[in-house]
């Protein structure tokens, strides 16, 4: 079984996804005239640059969302297990090599990701409670389906997609990261109850399910409301500590980024349990992990910017860009340089057991426990954020108020945390928890396959609302009053 799951993953994974993503994010990136380069400062100044400023933080109608509510809830779905355990994993099984290819890719993910989010704001819907939804679906339907004539053959891909989805909902690995890495700290083996020993990996996944449940009981507005305070605190948390890695480490960083430019083209030679990684192994590893970090092209972080209140939809696709600067370029190369200067990537350990080992290494039991409380805060953001992306779906399909689909939600709602539990008492038991990010690769291959495909399709509209933006706030051209901002106003006008 694990054989077939690692020859699909590299057939997903293969020449024809790969070579998807770098021909349309250059694609973008040279049309757009490099603006994720150009114009990085620009980027920067109108999404960090204004969290200063009282009205980007709370937004004053209360079916929607601000853009900081929506970056911190995106940037929680996106900023968390993958990020520590998933970059961990991406060392040990591909060297650090694998780091420099998930640099490259974000470097066109910072362009994907805007488009994304971009064409979700744009293309989104606005259901009877008041409530914006939107994502790849709502951009299928009335991209493909209404604009470019497609009847309803959009429903294809919007079912390919759907499903490449909630494979992430049935099979996930965040609650097991976390309760490996809070087992581990505190060194908990288990309970006795009524006789019977339960394991201290599932004791904690039970908690972390309860705390998801928790969260998650307001829905998208709430979920967001929650995250704008957690999400700060968490990433500054940890990239104080990661700081404080690099510092202590310092005299091994020329040799760590070293490793990671050389391996990148010339492949890893085993080093103790390390087995050796080929080129070819080295860039499908940084480019998943990249993806599965940041989630460019992924088609996720649209479903929840489009519940932002913005102006305009390049505004938002501007947080997009952000999102992959922060979470890839800082937060990821933070963990993959703490895995690295430790040398514990080569002990045959993977996920959040090698991170915790390498922040052990440096920081000793402090460094464990303070990490298991970034961990868990992780892993429930994430969730949570994952919460709100299969609700926009959800609601995409309720949009008729069906009794199926009603129920459907109810369904979702009662059972939104249980799958996590599920699989880490089953990987538990099983005594096999690496294999599962082998299938995490697999459910992120799906969708992104199906959006970065239909974004190419759609680039007319992207490029018509930048072109728009660029004349409108940055001076860059002549404003046409004409421009409609929103397809729900064109909808309108028709």
């Amino acid at each position: 079984m694990i054989a077939f799951l690692d020859w699909l993953n590299g057939i997903l994974w293969g020449v024809p996804l790969i070579a998807l993503m770098i021909i349309t994010g250059l694609y973008f990136t040279i049309r757009s005239g490099f603006f994720q380069f150009r114009h990085f400062g620009w980027i920067l100044k109108h999404t960090v640059g204004t969290l200063a400023q009282k009205d980007t933080k709370v937004a004053e109608d209360k079916k929607v969302i601000s853009p900081f509510e929506a970056i911190c809830t995106a940037v929680g779905g996106t900023v968390g297990f993958g990020n520590i355990a998933g970059v961990a994993t991406a060392v040990a099984s591909g060297g650090p090599g694998a780091v420099l290819w998930m640099w490259l890719t974000s470097f066109l993910g910072l362009i994907l990701k805007q488009v994304e989010v971009t064409l979700g704001c744009y293309y989104r819907e606005t259901n009877d409670n008041g409530e914006k939804f939107g994502g790849p679906t709502y951009y299928m339907q009335k991209g493909l389906g209404e604009q470019r004539h497609w009847g309803n053959k959009w429903k294809i891909l919007a079912v390919i997609f759907g499903i490449g989805i909630f494979s992430t909902f049935f099979i996930t690995s965040s609650n097991l990261t976390a309760s490996e890495v809070v087992a581990g700290a505190f060194n908990f083996n288990g309970i006795t109850v009524f006789g019977y020993f339960i394991d201290g990996r599932i004791v904690v996944g039970a908690l972390l399910c309860l705390a998801t449940y928790i969260i998650t009981a307001g829905g998208t507005k709430g979920v967001a409301s929650i995250f704008s305070k957690l999400v700060p605190f968490m990433s500054i948390a940890y990239i104080i500590m990661g700081i404080l890695m690099i510092i202590v480490n310092i005299n091994a960083v020329p040799n760590a980024f070293s490793m990671i430019f050389t391996n990148a083209f010339t492949g890893t030679a085993a080093v103790g349990g390390f087995a050796g990684a080929a080129v070819s192994k080295i860039i499908q590893t940084g480019m998943a992990r990249s993806v599965y970090s940041n989630e460019a092209g992924w088609g996720t972080s649209p479903m929840i910017h489009s519940s932002a209140d913005t102006p305009h939809p390049i505004e938002q696709g501007l947080w997009g860009s952000f999102e992959v600067f922060f979470d890839t370029f800082i937060v990821c190369t933070i963990t993959a340089l703490s895995v690295i200067l430790s040398g514990t990537w080569t002990d045959g350990a993977t996920g959040g057991a090698l991170a915790l080992s390498a922040f052990n290494q440096s920081f000793g039991t402090v460094g464990s426990i303070l990490l298991a409380i970034i961990m868990v805060i992780f892993t429930v953001t994430t969730s949570g954020g994952w919460f709100t992306y299969y609700l926009a779906i959800l609601e995409h399909i309720n949009m008729k108020k069906t009794r199926f689909s009603e129920l459907l939600i109810k369904a979702f709602y009662a059972v939104r945390s249980l799958p996590g539990l599920l699989w880490t008492i089953y990987l538990v038991h099983a005594q096999n928890t690496g294999f599962i990010w082998t299938v995490v690769d697999i459910t992120s291959a799906i969708p992104t396959f199906v959006n970065v495909f239909v974004i190419l399709l759609l680039s007319n509209e992207y490029f018509r609302l930048l072109k728009d933006y660029k004349a409108r706030y940055m001076g860059i051209g002549e404003v046409d009053d004409n421009t409609v901002l929103f397809y729900e106003d064109k909808k309108v006008e028709d």
